[in-house]
Formats: C-alpha cells, sequence, structure tokens
C-alpha cells in the first residue's frame, strides 16, 4: 500500500487529481490548497465552483490551521460520533478560495480509514473528498459504479479496495456555526 499512497501523493503534488477509497464512499481528491486542482475537480465533476466541495484531514488536531477559532463543541462531536461526520465551519483559511463556500466556510471530516488517513497523514495536507460522480448523478456505492468518465479523467487511481461491494453511504454533514449552535444539515 505505502508505494501506491507516495504515488498519489506525489500526483497531488505536482497539482494532479486522483481517484482515492475513502471512509464512506470513493472520492476524487487534490490537493486542497491548489486552486488550479481544485478547478480541475469542478471541471470533471462538471459542478459549478459556488458549491463548496468537502476535505479530509486525518487529525483533528489540523482544523485549528484550516479553521480561524473552530468551536469547541465541533471537537467533541468528531469524538463522539461512531460514524463519519463531516462539519461545516465558519471561517475557513489556508485553503484554496474556490474550495470554500459563498459565505466563507469550509467542511471538514477526520478520516479514520486506512487508506484516507495514510495519503491525509503522508501528504501533510487537507485533500479534497468529492463523490467520484457528475454532480447531480447518483454517487457510486463501490469503485465499479464508477463511471469510465469519472475514470478517465482523473490523473491517478488508487489500485486499493476496488474489490470491495460493500455499499457505502456519504457521510452524515452538520454545520457548527460561531457560538456553537449546531445544524444538521444531512442525518
Amino acid at each position: 500500500m505505502n508505494e501506491e499512497i507516495k504515488k498519489a501523493i506525489k500526483v497531488m503534488a505536482q497539482g494532479g487529481v486522483i481517484l482515492y477509497p475513502t471512509d464512506t464512499i470513493w472520492g476524487i481528491g487534490c490537493d486542497a490548497t491548489n486552486e488550479e486542482a481544485v478547478a480541475a475537480v469542478y471541471k470533471i465533476k462538471k459542478r459549478i465552483d459556488s458549491k463548496a466541495l468537502i476535505c479530509l484531514v486525518d487529525n483533528a488536531v489540523k482544523i485549528d490551521f484550516y479553521v480561524d477559532a473552530p468551536p469547541e463543541i465541533a471537537f467533541d462531536l468528531i469524538e463522539a460520533s461512531d460514524k463519519p461526520l463531516t462539519i461545516i465551519y465558519d471561517h475557513a483559511r489556508n485553503l484554496a478560495p474556490n474550495l470554500l463556500a459563498e459565505d466563507g466556510s469550509i467542511a471538514i471530516r477526520v478520516t479514520n480509514e486506512e487508506v484516507s488517513h495514510q495519503l491525509c497523514s503522508q501528504f501533510r495536507k487537507a485533500i479534497v473528498s468529492t463523490s467520484a460522480n457528475v454532480s447531480g448523478e447518483p454517487s457510486p456505492q463501490c469503485f465499479d459504479e464508477i463511471s469510465e468518465e469519472i475514470r478517465e479523467a482523473v490523473d491517478y487511481i488508487l489500485p486499493l479496495r476496488q474489490d470491495e461491494r460493500q455499499k457505502n453511504k456519504p457521510s452524515s454533514i452538520i454545520k457548527v456555526g460561531t457560538g456553537g449552535v449546531v445544524k444538521v444539515i444531512r442525518p
């Protein structure tokens, strides 16, 4: 697995886009700090860039680097969650501007799944994680359901976990606003 991770990191470091397994469904990813790479993801998904994307980190401590003064309750929610949880934070920073929502917020998930965790840990930056489909089409629940169009559009496909047939689901999404106000976006 280590060689595949290193190759994916090299591709992302050069501004490329990868297709990779995550703690939820397969994702299209890139360096979350590289504006051109993020633009390439929007183009692959045929998605307007006013719709923000999720990014992954390997450790909750890294949220402080990407969010100005994240509410403490967010860390409690991450700790207490027994399934993948994406949290939308206000006041994002140190990320590609076209990755953020129009209000300056960002959706971040701490991943514990082995492949995506190693990618984030070894890359040492947040990684974009958006479903591996054209916008508006159903999210593929396993590698076999990813369209040829998506597979051909990325620069590298991690050859890991492709044989799994387990039907995975996207993460829950909540927004934690200033003052710790929590709003459920997707249960």
